[in-house]
């Protein structure tokens, strides 16, 4: 055994490499067992994957058992993988779906590499339950006997291999659905093809095919059929007959002519027939809309130049331009391009599907569950949900484009789309298209329908490493270098580098030392396993000032940190400092963030954190206006100081109050509350209040903006009501504190409070009540039932402040006549507010006690592009909803109690708690 496993016999044989491996549990048995996911077995991208694969047959290692997915690489040793499937069926009986695909190399042009699979052991048909089975980028001449007897298969993959042809014997598929042999040297097909009844989808683009058998017209069931890239002259009448299909495609062959009858294919949504020869078309095919005939001499027309390899066809389709109102919109075969005006436009190529689908759409205003942010990300837009998720393109290039502000700083920073995928969040290639001065769009193709948000991120640079070494340099600092020499890999790996600027000012204000200085910050991180199995070298450049020649070694610091923890260490003593002129370089065997200090500070781990933490904090002031016209409307906003000045000139026409705060400093996504105090107290149930305290999220490019409305209990007919509100960091506790312990919470080191700033409600004069214009009298009102969720007088206060010059648009879809409409206007002429709570008021008394009134009053926001307010009032009335069912379960009534009780009872009221 020992002479097995040093390897010193030359040829040994697979069975023998079985043995061998089987009992090397040491080397490859700690490893493999993490691999197994629920009932899959990915070992397609780890090396060594057949070794492993045997290790855990010869173990019987029970979770196997479990196994229907199986990916192997097709770069293995072709002895070794054929005694790896020669395993599978009785190692893995339940196994439905088996990939072996090449691919994962590329050449030093950076093509893909072909796996050196070239047949199946015959013992592989005893995989009965065998239902998917991918070979694609592989080395196989001749489709493998067992495949033909593989009956319950039903999709094979056997693209970019080396075929000429294919057996007759792949008629005996009977189950086979997809079937997909592209990039490959057939000329010829077998007439046994026809006989696949069931199959729906047919790919056989990029061959050498001359001629198709007139059989092809029995697959009756097949849906797409590609022929595309082939060397074929003519088509057999028969495909007349394929009454299910609906896409055909035939570009860049050597067609004259085509059958009349493909254009009664009764389903038929796309014909490609682009790059043919064709002079000739039925007149059926010339005017109907699915046909593509670019690139044909057609006769009667000048020919049409042939456009070079590459270039996109761009097609005609239809435009929607959607309102406020729909959250849905149809795509069908066609394509369209769809514009919604929340700053999002979507373009649907020609076949991007295969059926009619219907898309719906919603933005979420973001919030840190729903908003992944790395350290010195920001978020540009709100979060954009397409539905139905995860349903994938027939054909690329759906485009996205999403609006958003461009931010201030733009140095060194790039902006992406991030979508989720997979359970986890990825960057899309993004190109930004510029409107105006301030306004871009980021452009993005889309595989599939998700979640997307705009970030703005450090310029992130990535390549990847082959096992022949190679240089990565940042694109934004021409300074920052990592090289990696050969044999750092095994295996192909992907590398990424984000380098992120420090300010000069930065790190001397906080060591309150003139001379200290710090190079940029370099984030490294990779694919693959944790280590690299050489040093890999890096390169920094030395700190502003500071240069190799005079510079004093005992004040240069390399610091490290190592995510998810958020400490810093030094790890000068440990690394060997190699100095140039103007460079530091040093070797590691793991990536993590990496800066360069100069400072005469001997423990520099405590100020690193404090020094990075402050890179990512926001300076920020808080505001507190009440609107002149109505002081129980209030509105509170947070802004990042260099926006503060603009803001309040623009709102200072409308709004009065204090001096905004003094600064703080707030992380981007950090959550915060309002708290009014001193008598003072929220006015209405808000999906974004808790306990009476307004939640907030901070993002430092999007508007951190709410306007509420306020109320006291204490009787303002005597005097003002002089109250407060603060803010406070964190999501709103459990058990709110009372003001005299949040007080004293203020002084702390690590105080939550951020800021208090006062709120006067003024006196009333005589008989006057708040928040009503002249002549007007508002009796309590409720509109909605208690099972519905009803609207409040103070929610209808809260939509009233949010109309503004829209309100007319929503009386009229209110029904309000024209003539009562122009009164309102005579009759508050000088005074907005009046005019729109009078509409509303006047319209809401008329509705009380009727069924159906919150709904037209949701449906007229709606029709008059105030969507905004819409989706606040749905949102009041589930907040309704979910108090009454607690108030039914807390009495222990329920529905059914109800109803048998009848409509004269009602539960009791809750007793009053001290």
């Amino acid at each position: 055994m020992a002479a097995v496993a040093e390897g010193q016999e030359p040829e040994p044989s697979a069975a023998e490499d079985a043995a061998r491996d089987a009992t090397d549990a040491v080397a490859v048995g700690p490893g493999t067992l993490p691999l197994l996911a629920g009932n899959r077995l990915s070992l397609d991208l780890y090396p060594r994957g057949c070794h492993r694969l045997l290790h855990l047959c010869a173990q019987q290692v029970p979770q196997l058992l479990e196994v229907e997915f199986l990916q192997l690489s097709g770069h293995e040793d072709p002895r070794l993988l054929e005694a790896t499937l020669a395993q599978l069926p009785s190692s893995l009986p339940r196994l439905r779906s088996l990939v072996v695909k090449g691919g994962q190399h590329r050449d030093a042009q950076g093509a893909c590499l072909r796996g050196s699979l070239a047949t199946l052991p015959a013992g592989l048909n005893g995989l009965v339950r065998l239902a998917h089975l991918d070979l694609s980028f592989n080395s196989l001449e001749t489709l493998p006997a067992c495949v033909p007897q593989m009956c319950g298969l039903g999709a094979l993959l056997l693209s970019h291999n080396c075929l000429s042809e294919l057996p007759e014997a792949l008629g005996a598929l009977c189950a086979l659905t997809f079937l997909a042999v592209t990039h490959n040297r057939l000329q010829t097909l077998p007439t046994a093809l026809g006989s696949l009844s069931t199959l729906q989808r047919l790919d056989l683009s990029e061959n050498l095919l001359d001629t198709l058998p007139p059989e092809i017209g029995g697959l009756s069931s097949l849906a797409e059929l590609n022929l595309a890239s082939n060397r074929l002259q003519s088509l057999p009448a028969s495909l007349a007959g394929l009454r299910s299909l609906q896409l055909l495609v035939l570009h860049s062959n050597l067609l004259a002519s085509v059958p009349a009858g493909l254009a009664r294919l009764p389903l038929l949504t796309r014909l490609d027939l682009r790059d043919n020869q064709l002079r000739d078309v039925p007149p059926e095919l010339l005017d109907a809309p699915f046909v593509r005939l670019q690139g044909n001499p057609l006769s009667g027309s000048p020919p049409t130049p042939r456009s070079p390899p590459g270039t996109p066809v761009v097609p005609k389709m239809p435009s929607l331009l959607l309102s406020s109102d729909l959250d849905s919109f149809a795509v069908t075969p066609l394509g369209c391009s769809v514009t919604l005006t929340c700053g999002v436009r979507l373009r649907f190529p020609a076949g991007a599907t295969a059926t009619p689908v219907t898309v719906r759409y919603r933005l979420w205003l973001p919030e840190p569950r729903l908003v992944p942010l790395g350290p010195h990300d920001s978020l540009l837009s709100g979060v954009l949900e397409l539905q139905p998720h995860g349903v994938a393109f027939q054909q690329a290039g759906v485009g996205l484009w999403l609006l958003f502000v461009p931010p201030r700083a733009r140095r060194c920073r790039e902006v992406v789309v991030r979508t989720l995928s997979d359970n986890s969040w990825s960057d899309l290639e993004t190109h930004l298209e510029e409107e105006a001065p301030k306004r871009l769009w980021a452009h993005c193709q889309v595989p599939h329908f998700s979640w997307f948000l705009v970030v703005s991120r450090p310029v992130s640079d990535a390549c990847l490493v082959p096992p022949e070494g190679t240089l990565l340099c940042s694109s934004g600092h021409p300074g920052v270098k990592v090289t990696f020499p050969p044999g750092a890999t095994e295996e192909p790996r992907h590398v990424r580098m984000q380098v992120v600027r420090v300010g000069s000012r930065e790190l001397p204000a906080l060591l309150r030392e003139p001379e200290a200085a710090a190079s940029p910050l370099l984030c490294l991180s990779q694919s693959g396993p944790l280590s690299f199995l050489r040093p890999v070298t890096v390169q920094l450049p030395l700190p502003p000032g500071i240069t190799g020649l005079s510079l004093d070694r005992s004040c240069l610091h390399l610091l490290h940190r190592a995510p998810p923890a958020a400490t810093w260490d030094d790890i000068t003593a440990q690394v060997a400092l190699e100095l140039t002129h103007l460079y530091a370089r040093f070797q590691v065997t793991r990536f993590s963030w990496y800066w360069l200090w100069y400072t005469t500070k001997a423990c520099v781990g405590g100020l690193a954190r404090k020094a990075w933490e402050r890179l990512r904090l926001h300076r920020v002031n808080l505001i507190a206006l009440q609107r002149r016209r109505d002081p129980e409307q209030v509105l509170l906003q947070c802004l990042p100081r260099h926006k503060v000045d603009a803001t309040l000139r623009r709102l200072l026409e409308r709004y009065r109050g204090p001096e905004p705060s003094d600064t703080v400093e707030v992380f981007e996504g950090e959550k915060f509350f309002a708290a009014f105090e001193r008598g003072i107290a929220v006015d209405a149930d808000r999906p974004d209040c808790v306990e009476g305290r307004v939640c907030f999220v901070f993002y430092s490019h999007l508007k951190n903006l709410k306007e509420v409305y306020v109320t006291t209990a204490l009787d303002r007919r005597a005097q003002a009501v002089r109250g407060q509100v603060s803010f406070y960091r964190g999501e709103v506790p459990a058990e709110v504190p009372e003001e005299a312990e949040a007080a004293r919470q203020r002084r702390g080191a690590d105080a939550l409070w951020m800021a208090t700033l006062p709120i006067k409600l003024p006196r009333l004069r005589g008989s006057e009540e708040p928040a009503q214009g002249p002549g007007l009298s508002l009796a309590p009102l409720n509109l909605g039932d208690a099972e519905t969720g009803f609207l409040t007088q103070s929610n209808l206060l809260n939509v009233a402040g949010r109309l503004g010059p829209d309100w007319p648009a929503v009386a009229l879809h209110l029904g309000v006549p024209y003539r009562q409409l122009q009164r309102i206007r005579h009759e508050f002429r000088d005074d907005l507010d009046g005019q729109i709570r009078h509409m509303l008021f006047s319209w809401a008394e008329r509705q009380a006690g009727q069924p159906g009134a919150v709904g037209l009053l949701v449906q007229a926001l709606e029709q008059s592009d105030r969507r905004d307010v819409a989706e606040e009032v749905r949102a009041v009335l589930e907040l309704g909803r979910r108090k009454y069912q607690e108030g039914i379960r807390r009495t222990s009534l329920a529905p059914g109690d109800l109803a048998l009780r009848g409509p004269s009872s009602s539960p009791s009221p809750e007793p009053a708690q001290a």
